[in-house]
């Protein structure tokens, strides 16, 4: 199944949500609404959302606090995106400039604190003390990781523990946050919510290697930004690791340098050296084994349409390109 056809499963949930997140994206600041139309219409897929969503389909709510939820895990998605695009100079996502390069940097960080602030506004309205806990445990370690791999940054000693750590905090923890929030909205058993958490961080996980493999693998078009954006900004992800400790010494020389110097003129080299590496398929079978947690962790939660799209869902977080 595609990500088009999950989200035609849940055409309904998502028109609600899109228009949550219109009505709260609403400012009397000129400068903010531009942003934040420039931003909804940029393509995203709303992954995050669409996870939410059949989880919390999939636990039997019935109610619409879920769609309230979805559009505040989307708005502070998006608040890190505004603020990594500055960190890391970026100039295209999705296919089209940043917010940062059409708008400036200050804009761009401007307005993602905005984002995260509204964020938080909605989960004050919605009085529920362990909702406001999870969503602020996942914006503190998300904030975290962002830090940890700033500190990562040109280093090639970097290794698959730390870059496993990295983006469990930055990448995969509001994906678990997510499917938590859908337990606990329902009341779910703890083993439950435990379950739906540990599927939405493997999720995450599978989903970030992934987008690591793609930026020395994808089509630039179809993933939206250019391919080695990663060994411009010297960040030592799974694939150059594993060069890095299973590479010819030639290999290993020429990606290690990489690292340190970053930029994208040893791109052609590093690519031969991934590929005599065998690293993409090794980051791959990573992702995979993400997946089979993800499944086993779905375990508790009973069976309908809702749950066999959550494991299509975890399926398409590795196969997919872009």
């Amino acid at each position: 199944m595609t990500i088009e056809a999950l989200r035609a499963f849940i055409a309904d949930d998502l028109h609600a949500v899109d228009q949550v997140i219109r009505d709260r994206l609403h400012s009397d600041v000129v400068l903010i609404r531009q942003i934040a139309d420039y931003i909804i219409g940029g393509g995203c897929k709303r992954l995050r959302p669409v996870l939410l969503i059949l989880a919390a389909r999939a636990t039997g709510y019935r109610g619409r606090h879920h769609h309230e939820l979805a559009a505040v895990i989307e708005f502070i998605h998006t608040a890190t995106l505004l603020h990594d695009d500055v960190v890391d100079e970026s100039s295209l996502r999705r296919g089209r400039d940043t917010a940062n390069a059409a708008f400036g940097n200050a804009a761009a960080v401007l307005v993602g604190d905005f984002l995260y602030s509204r964020a938080f506004q909605m989960m004050v309205d919605m009085n529920d003390m362990r909702v406001m806990q999870v969503l602020a445990e996942a914006t503190n370690t998300i904030a975290g990781g962002e830090v940890l791999q700033l500190m990562g940054s040109h280093d090639p000693e970097v290794d698959e523990a730390r870059y496993l750590e990295v983006i469990r905090r930055k990448t995969a923890k509001l994906f678990e946050a997510a499917a938590r929030l859908a337990a606990v909205l329902a009341r779910s058993s703890p083993a439950l919510e435990d379950g739906l958490a540990r599927y939405g961080a493997h999720v995450g996980t599978a989903f970030q290697v992934i987008d690591d493999v793609l930026d020395y693998s994808g089509d630039e078009a179809a993933i939206g930004k250019s391919l080695g954006d990663d060994l411009a900004e010297g960040k030592p992800t799974l694939p150059l690791i594993h060069v890095l400790r299973s590479g010819s010494p030639a290999s290993q020389a020429v990606v290690r340098q990489a690292i340190v110097d970053g930029g994208r003129e040893d791109f052609s080299a590093v690519l031969r050296a991934i590929r005599a590496s065998g690293s993409l398929d090794y980051a791959r079978a990573a992702a995979e084994r993400e997946v089979r947690a993800a499944v086993e962790a779905l375990a508790p939660l009973p069976e309908s349409e809702f749950k066999r799209s959550l494991l299509e869902l975890a399926s398409f977080s590795v196969v997919r390109q872009a």
